[in-house]
C-alpha cells in the first residue's frame, strides 16, 4: 500500500454521465466482431449457428456484468477489477488480476489497431492510393512496420491527452455513425434473407457452437471497460451498471441480428473473408452501402482502439498509485485532468506491439485473459458476500451465489475450449508478471515508489 511519502497525483475530474458509460461500453464492443470475426466465425467453426455462439457469448458475459456492476458501485476506483481484488483479497491476487487487465486492454488495443489498419487500406486502395507493403505489414509477415496502426494508436494518444471528456464526446460521435451503419445493414439484408443459406444450420455441430463462442467472445471484450471509468463518473453508484449492463444488452442485441441476417444474406462458407459485412453488400450490387460499411468499420475500430487504450492506462495508474508499478508516469495534467504522460507511454508500447509484432497470436491471449478476469470478478463477489456481507451494495447481483457460480462456469468452458497455445502464452505471460512482482517487491521498498 501507499506510503506517506508517495507521490500524491491529483484527481481525475468527475464528468462522465450514465449515457456517456453506455456509449463508452458500445464503442469498446462493437468493431471488429462484428464487421469481421462474424463471418470468419460463420465460416469456420458455427455457421448460421453463429447466433447461438454469440448467444452464449452473451450468456456468459451478462453475469460477469452483473458481477462487474455490484463491485463498481460498492468500491468504485479506475482500476476496475484490479482494485476490488485489492479491497477483497489482498495485494498478491490483486497484482495477478492488475497485470491480467494490462494484458486485455493494452493488447486488445494493439490487436484491433491493427484490424483497423487492413481496413483502412482496402479503403485508401478503392480511392486508387496504394500504400507498399512495407510500410503496411509486420517484419513477421514480411514488410518492415504497420505504419497505419502505429499512426491510429498515437491519434487516439493525441485524443486522449485532451481530457476524459473530449474522448467521450470523439467517442459518442463515432458511435452514433457506426450504428446507423450496422442500421443500413440491417435495413437491406431484411429484404435480402434467405432461407436455405441457413441449411445446414450446424454444420459443424455443438463444438462448433462453442468453439465459435470461443473465436467471437473477442466481440464481447469492453463493457467491464466501463468500470475503469469510475473515478471520472458524475454518480458512480448508480451510472456504472447503467453503463456495464445497458452496452452489454445492447451490443449483444446487435451482435444476434447482424449475425443471422449475414448468414441468411449469403451461405456461411463464403464469409470467410476480412470485412465480410461489407463484402456481402457489394455482393448483391450496393456498392455505395458496401464502402459505407468499411467507413462504418473503421468507425467501429477507432473507438475500440480508444476505450481500450483508455481502460488500459486508468489500470496501470490504479496500479502504480499502489507503487505496484513504477510511478513515473503519474502526473496528471492541470487543464485536461488527463495522465497525459502515461498516456504517451503506454501508447508507445502498444504502438510497438502493432507496428511489429504479428497480431492473430495476440488476440487468442486477450480472449484468455478477459476470460481469466470475469472469472476473478465472479469469484470476489461470491467472496465478499460471505466475508464482507455487510458491506454498502447501491447494486445487488441478483441471487448472487448462484448467478457468480454461472458466470464462473460458462467462462470457464470457453477458456476450456481454447487452444492449447493460447493456455501456454498466458501461463508464460502471468509467470512474468508474477517474477516482475516478487523482483520489484524484494528489491523497491514503498518509499522509492
Amino acid at each position: 500500500m501507499p506510503s506517506k511519502n508517495a507521490a500524491s497525483p491529483a484527481h481525475l475530474a468527475r464528468c462522465l454521465s450514465a449515457t456517456d458509460l453506455v456509449l463508452l461500453g458500445v464503442g469498446a464492443i462493437i468493431g471488429a466482431g462484428i464487421f469481421v470475426l462474424t463471418g470468419i466465425a460463420s465460416a469456420t467453426q458455427a455457421g448460421p449457428a453463429i447466433i447461438l455462439s454469440f448467444l452464449l457469448g452473451g450468456v456468459a458475459c451478462i453475469f460477469s456484468a452483473l458481477a462487474y456492476s455490484e463491485l463498481a458501485a460498492s468500491m468504485g476506483g479506475c482500476g476496475g477489477a484490479y482494485g476490488y481484488a485489492l479491497k477483497g483479497v489482498g495485494e498478491w491476487l490483486a497484482w495477478l488480476v492488475g497485470w491480467d487487465l494490462l494484458m486485455e486492454y493494452g493488447m486488445d488495443a494493439a490487436t484491433v489497431a491493427s484490424g483497423w489498419s487492413g481496413y483502412m487500406q482496402s479503403a485508401l486502395t478503392a480511392v486508387g492510393i496504394h500504400l507498399p507493403v512495407a510500410l503496411t505489414t509486420n517484419p513477421f509477415n514480411g514488410g518492415v512496420v504497420n505504419l497505419p496502426a502505429v499512426f491510429v494508436i498515437f491519434m487516439m494518444a493525441l485524443v486522449l491527452t485532451r481530457g476524459t471528456k473530449t474522448g467521450a464526446r470523439f467517442n459518442n460521435a463515432i458511435v452514433a455513425i457506426k450504428l446507423l451503419v450496422i442500421a443500413l445493414f440491417i435495413g437491406i439484408a431484411a429484404f435480402h434473407f434467405n432461407p436455405a443459406n441457413w441449411h445446414p444450420f450446424m454444420p459443424f455441430g455443438v463444438t462448433g457452437i462453442v468453439q465459435g463462442a470461443g473465436l467471437i467472445f473477442f466481440a464481447y471484450i469492453g463493457f467491464d471497460a466501463v468500470a475503469t471509468a469510475a473515478e471520472e463518473t458524475r454518480n458512480p453508484q448508480r451510472d456504472l451498471p447503467i453503463g456495464i449492463i445497458g452496452s452489454l444488452l445492447i451490443c449483444t442485441l446487435v451482435y444476434i441480428v447482424v449475425a443471422g441476417l449475414l448468414t441468411g444474406m449469403a451461405y456461411y462458407p463464403s464469409l470467410n473473408v476480412s470485412s465480410p459485412v461489407a463484402a456481402v453488400l457489394l455482393r448483391a450490387g450496393y456498392h455505395l452501402s458496401g464502402t459505407l460499411v468499411a467507413l462504418g468499420a473503421i468507425a467501429g475500430l477507432t473507438t475500440g482502439i480508444l476505450v481500450m487504450y483508455y481502460s488500459a492506462t486508468r489500470v496501470y495508474l490504479a496500479m502504480a498509485r499502489d507503487q505496484l508499478l513504477p510511478q513515473t508516469f503519474l502526473k496528471i495534467d492541470a487543464r485536461t485532468h488527463s495522465p497525459n504522460q502515461l498516456v504517451w507511454f503506454m501508447g508507445i508500447i502498444m504502438a510497438v506491439v502493432a507496428g511489429f509484432f504479428p497480431i492473430a497470436q495476440i488476440a487468442d491471449l486477450v480472449n484468455i485473459s478477459t476470460l481469466a478476469a470475469f472469472v476473478a470478478v465472479c469469484g470476489l463477489v461470491m467472496l465478499l458476500r460471505r466475508t464482507q456481507p455487510h458491506m454498502p451494495r447501491p447494486f445487488r447481483m441478483p441471487a448472487g451465489i448462484v448467478f457468480s457460480s454461472l458466470g464462473i462456469l460458462f467462462c470457464g468452458y470457453i477458456m476450456m475450449n481454447l487452444p492449447v497455445l493460447t493456455w501456454m502464452g498466458y501461463g508464460i505471460w502471468m509467470l512474468m508478471g508474477l517474477a516482475f512482482y516478487w523482483v520489484r517487491r524484494a528489491f523497491v521498498t514503498p518509499a522509492d515508489g
